[in-house]
Parts: structure tokens; C-alpha cells; sequence
């Protein structure tokens, strides 16, 4: 008996490493030893023929492809899974977002709040899955500064005036140090990003690295920064915490549904004060016994890491995977 044909459609390719890649490749490796499992950046492709499963990425961008899907299958097998532009901008007002939700079988957000981004009437065949990464043993941490990163490409819905406005405002902190990861995908934040580093000794933007490298600078931080807009479930954050790197982030529901709502190391989106000062308490408290905020934010990371491990995203995959083989329109 041949197994089940999985096509993965991401509108992303490998070249970009974002976020949207790296779920489509996790995704694939999750699934290969169960089911037959490809990549395209469109359907149907050369292969389509014989597919069971229709994974999209992107109810907007990937609507094509959901669109030709439904009319062959119907809404048999397909599944959307919901990215932060998504929920948080398209499906209020792109009628092909829009179409897309409707024609689905399962839909699928990757953090808790996610689902409440949703129309009522379309909640009930809405998934949780959060992402994974394979957890890694926290690396020593020296004392001596606190040391910063965000990994972002720099685009404004990522949000990087938050983190040069705070870098300015921390311009004479040379105990506190912030790194930047991500390539200038709009060349005025390219430029942005330059001069905060000339005016600022203690930024640096690092441009674009590789996943392994970014995953190992994110390791020997003390603190992940991620101060984005909007987001469906950021990659960064559970690579952060399955690291043991706290994270500060923005008061966003993408960011509340993966970190939880009762945790400490919140600022209002946009808040560049509000982002100093956190990381002006994490530095005061570094050396300070366990009601200090750093150790506080470790500890509460550490309770929702068991969320993001790989088995366990691989069990919600198989459960969807099987819902969809038995769905009807």
C-alpha cells in the first residue's frame, strides 16, 4: 500500500530564511517517516498528481494554490495554516485571504491566541500547532555585561526603530550590548541600521547569517529582543527559549500565544523606553538572587519550553495529517 502524498506549499523559498521556509522544511523532516512529503512554491506542480494532503502556507499568498486545490478536491484534505499577516491584517479585509479561510478543511495558527483572530463561525476547525526546535544546552553566561540580540530581518513589520531607538537611548550603557541579525529587505532600515551603529558603540548590526550561526548567537545571549508588529508564531522565540535565552517582546497576541500572558518581559509595542528599561533592570538584577527580573524570565521560559519540542509537534502534524485524509466538504 502506497503511503500518503503530502505537498507542503510555501510561498517561501529556501534562499529567503524566514520564517515560512523554515516551518515548510521542519514540516517536511517531521513528516517524512510516516508520509511522502515535497515542497512547492505553487499547486499543482509536476507531482501533483496522486497528492492526498494540501498543506498551505499563507491564506493570501498561497490563495491560487488553495483556490485550484478546492477545485479538484473540494475542501477534502487542505489545510491553511495562518501566518501573522494573516491574521493580524489580510483576513479583515482580502477577499482572497478571505476565500481561502472558507475553503479550507482544517486551519491551522501557531500559538494560542491565534484562533481568536478568527471569525466565530470558522473557529471550530482551527488547530493549534505550536513549532519546534530541537532544545540545546544553555551556554555559560559571563556576568561581566548583558548581552542582547534580535533576529529580524528589517522590514517594518518587525519593528526596528524600537530596538535603534532603544540602542540611542542606552548609548552610554557599555555594560549592555545589543546585536542584530537580519538582512535590510527595505534598503531605508538598511541605512537606519548603519547609523544607529555609528552613533551608538554598543549596537551592531550583523547583516544576514546563517540559521546555525543565528541559533548559536541567540545560545550566548542573555536575552532574545523581539519587538515585531505582528506575528503568527515567531520561529526566533522558540529557538530562544528551547536555548535558554529569555525573551523581551512586544505586547502583541503572537507573541503573548507563545510566551503566555502572565509573563514579565512585556513592552507595548512601539515602546522604545519601555524596552530600555527592561533591559536596564536585567542588567541591575544579573547578579542578584532569584527575584531578579533575568533569572525570573528564564525560569518562566522554561516551563513553556516543553510546547516546542519536536515530538510534540510532530504528534499535532500526524493528528492533522489524519483529519484531513477523512475530512469532507
Amino acid at each position: 500500500m502506497s503511503r500518503p502524498s503530502v505537498a507542503i506549499v510555501s510561498p517561501a523559498v529556501a534562499a529567503s530564511n524566514n520564517g515560512n521556509w523554515q516551518t515548510a522544511s521542519r514540516w517536511q523532516e517531521l513528516l517524512a517517516p510516516a508520509l511522502d512529503v515535497r515542497i512547492a512554491s505553487h499547486w499543482p506542480d509536476a507531482q501533483a498528481k496522486g497528492d492526498d494532503v494540501l498543506l498551505a502556507l499563507h491564506a493570501r499568498r498561497s490563495a491560487d494554490s488553495i483556490q485550484a486545490w478546492a477545485g479538484s478536491h473540494g475542501q477534502r484534505g487542505l489545510a491553511v495554516v495562518l501566518t501573522g499577516t494573516d491574521l493580524y491584517r489580510d483576513i479583515a479585509f482580502d477577499p482572497q485571504a478571505q476565500r481561502s479561510l472558507e475553503l479550507a478543511a482544517r486551519l491551522v495558527v501557531l500559538q494560542e491566541l491565534g484562533i481568536e483572530a478568527l471569525p466565530p463561525r470558522l473557529r471550530g476547525k482551527a488547530r493549534v500547532i505550536y513549532q519546534s526546535t530541537p532544545a540545546q544546552e544553555p551556554a555559560p553566561k559571563a556576568d561581566t555585561l548583558l548581552q542582547a540580540v534580535m533576529v529580524g530581518h528589517l522590514r517594518e513589520v518587525k519593528s526596528p526603530r524600537t530596538l535603534f531607538e532603544a540602542a540611542r537611548l542606552l548609548a552610554g550603557r557599555d555594560d549592555i550590548r545589543i546585536d542584530h541579525i537580519g538582512e535590510a529587505l527595505e534598503p531605508a532600515l538598511g541605512e537606519e541600521a548603519l547609523a544607529t551603529q555609528r552613533d551608538c558603540p554598543n549596537y551592531r548590526w550583523l547583516g544576514g547569517l546563517p540559521h546555525g550561526e543565528t541559533r548559536e548567537r541567540i545560545r550566548r545571549a542573555h536575552l532574545l529582543v523581539h519587538p515585531s508588529a505582528m506575528e503568527g508564531g515567531a520561529n526566533v522565540i522558540m529557538e530562544a527559549v528551547c536555548s535558554g535565552t529569555p525573551v523581551l517582546a512586544s505586547r502583541v497576541p503572537g507573541n503573548v500565544g507563545m510566551l503566555g500572558a502572565a509573563y514579565d518581559g512585556y513592552f507595548a509595542h512601539g515602546d522604545a523606553a519601555g524596552l530600555a528599561d527592561l533591559l536596564r533592570r536585567c542588567r541591575q538584577g544579573q547578579q542578584a538572587p532569584g527575584a531578579a527580573l533575568l533569572p525570573r524570565l528564564g525560569a518562566q521560559c522554561a516551563l513553556r519550553a516543553p510546547l516546542f519540542a519536536p515530538e510534540a509537534e510532530r504528534a499535532a502534524l500526524l493528528r492533522l495529517v489524519a483529519e484531513l485524509m477523512e475530512s469532507t466538504p
